[in-house]
């Protein structure tokens, strides 16, 4: 029965697998390789609770079974149990040095716990072990952005692929390492997406809904796939147009991909017609449900940032497929009918070679913002204190702040004699990486004595609180902000950014067009530092800009919840009509 069971298994065929490991264990109850392979399996097959319960099993008929003990890691991993998996995984590479993979997800159980400087070296120690390991560069990668080294990311990632040309998540890390990037000319960033896309379409095309099914709804359903229905930036974003979404004419359906659910996911249920929980399915069983719920439209909010999902986009599971939010470029995709985005962001005509996608430019600001409830009240620049110091600050994520945007914030701060630098990201926290940073200062030709480094705090509102140390946030180049752009207006601060040629470097043109303050953006450096440098010179008109800033958004098209959702609701009816007639 094992040995038919592990047939179906080594050629995919997880389901039939699967039932015969169990018809296994029915008849052998201690047969260890019917636990150990029936865990794996579902561990492929993404029903991780199964897979826990039995490589739990199987441990207990084998503990000196190092696969084995290494699976149920991983399936503790997969279900948020990542105290037990990392005291697994330390104690498995103790008595194995040279099991390569156990130290690769070492590495992924460290950064879960808060130990990234710990899980990078863990990383390292997988492909020390083997250099062909594509797991470890690929993964090894993914810790370094984390960890504010873009370029070495983005190397790890052409290592992984140059070992398997097919590795799709390695290709698709590195589309959004090259967004860090001022290294890649349009060309050459769009050539990679249109291969990401080559790489993930099927031989076969996929087949989608009718559109003029015989008998069609009275709404229209409309599909979400992210994995950041959750705490997340993303969420701050998405929610005012749920929450307004015209649901006599919409079926919102809510595809969640992450393991964790808390408030906001309680929320974002409450607007959803359907919710349906993804995380660790594989793209097959994803498939199913989306097609047995026929989605007309379905939309993509995340592309090629961390779990991505577009691979089953290129199965074509909607007659309209739009993304739209997470990530700042094309997907590469040929099936992705439509990117939604604005004309300040992607000017008309430029933007829009370079894209695989249409581009629907539905309202003069892409984003809608919803500012926590519990957000502090705005407070006076510091500056305007007695003895205290003029302080730029950035809380953006590490990997944005390049050598470029450190070399320009350090012609900022001489700019401005005595002035300071405030930056907070994740990572921070770790000396490994706050060493790392100051050295890329130093570097740039600022002074550790110039910096602050601040880490994560717990909750929103005391993340929003640190803004009251801070007199003028820089956005970074060429990536900008969003969130923390965002953030930064709602309490009260000013922010000072450089227009690129790409959406990534347009947002702060986006978003400061919105609330009508285009003074803060600079077009070239020297503008850049001009500005900076102004408003740190009149101290009087910057404390009354930070009084008025948040009633100015208020009256913005940012946050105009109810007339961005009405305009979101007509591009998607446009975006039907216009694939009915193309029928």
């Amino acid at each position: 029965m094992v040995q038919q069971a592990l047939v179906h298994h080594r050629e995919g065929r997880l389901a039939q697998a699967a039932a015969l490991y169990a018809q296994a264990r029915t008849q052998a109850p201690k047969h260890f390789d019917a636990w150990h392979l029936g865990g794996t399996v579902a561990l492929q097959a993404g029903k991780t609770a199964d897979a826990v319960a039995l490589l739990e099993r199987a441990c207990q008929l084998q503990p000196a079974d190092a696969v084995c003990r290494m699976r149920l890691a991983v399936a503790w991993l997969g279900v948020g149990r990542h105290a037990e998996a990392r005291i697994a995984l330390e104690a498995l590479v103790k008595a194995h040095p040279t099991l390569v993979a156990a130290w690769d997800n070492l590495g992924y159980a460290r950064k879960c716990g808060d130990d990234l400087a710990g899980g990078i070296a863990a990383h390292r120690q997988a492909v020390a072990l083997d250099p062909r390991y594509v797991s470890g560069w690929h993964n090894l990668g993914l810790s370094l952005a984390m960890q504010g080294e873009p370029e070495e990311a983005l190397r790890c990632q052409e290592r992984a692929l140059a070992l398997d040309p097919g590795h799709r998540r390695a290709a698709s890390a590195r589309l959004l390492m090259m967004q860090y990037s001022d290294g890649f000319s349009r060309e050459a960033r769009f050539a990679a997406h249109r291969a990401y896309g080559d790489m993930v379409r099927p031989r076969t095309a996929g087949v989608a809904t009718d559109l003029t099914e015989s008998e069609p709804r009275t709404r229209l359903r409309v599909g979400f796939v992210s994995p950041d229905f959750r705490q997340h930036s993303v969420a701050h974003f998405v929610e005012p147009l749920l929450a307004h979404l015209d649901h006599a004419t919409f079926e919102p359906v809510l595809y969640h991909d992450h393991a964790s659910e808390d408030a906001v996911s309680a929320r974002l249920r409450g607007h959803a017609a359907l919710w349906r929980p993804i995380a660790g399915l594989i793209d097959d069983a994803v498939e199913k449900i989306i097609r047995a719920d026929a989605p007309d439209i379905l939309i993509d909010l995340s592309a090629h940032t961390g779990r991505t999902r577009l691979p089953i986009f290129a199965r074509r599971l909607a007659p309209v497929q739009i993304t739209y939010l997470g990530y700042p470029d094309t997907t590469g995709l040929a099936e992705m009918d439509v990117r939604l985005t604005d004309a300040e962001a992607d000017p008309v005509g430029e933007a829009d070679r370079w894209h695989t996608e249409r581009l629907v430019r539905f309202s003069p600001c892409a984003w809608s913002y919803q500012p926590p409830d519990d957000a502090p009240a705005v407070t006076p620049p510091p500056s305007g204190q007695k003895e205290r110091p003029f302080t730029f600050g950035s809380f953006n994520h590490l990997a944005k702040i390049n050598a470029a945007t450190l070399k320009l914030w350090s012609s900022v701060l001489a700019a401005v004699p005595g002035s300071r630098l405030l930056l907070k990201s994740m990572g921070l926290d770790i000396p490994a990486t706050r060493d790392a940073l100051i050295l890329r200062l130093r570097a740039a030709g600022i002074a550790e004595e110039q910096v602050e480094l601040l880490g994560p705090t717990r909750g929103v509102a005391a993340h929003l609180a640190l803004y009251a140390q801070v007199d003028v946030t820089l956005d970074p180049f060429p990536y900008h902000g969003t969130t923390t752009t965002c953030e930064a207006l709602w309490m009260g601060r000013p922010v000072v950014t450089l227009a690129g040629d790409r959406h990534a470097s347009r947002v702060g043109v986006s978003l400061l067009t919105a609330v009508g303050h285009p003074e803060w953006i600079a077009e070239t450096e020297s503008d850049y530092v001009r500005i900076a440098a102004g408003l740190a010179a009149d101290r009087a008109a910057l404390a009354a800009q930070c009084h008025a800033l948040r009633d100015t958004m208020r009256s913005s098209v940012l946050m105009d919840h109810a007339g961005q959702a009405a305009r979101f609701g007509e591009a998607l009816l446009a975006c039907r009509a216009d694939a009915l007639a193309r029928v």
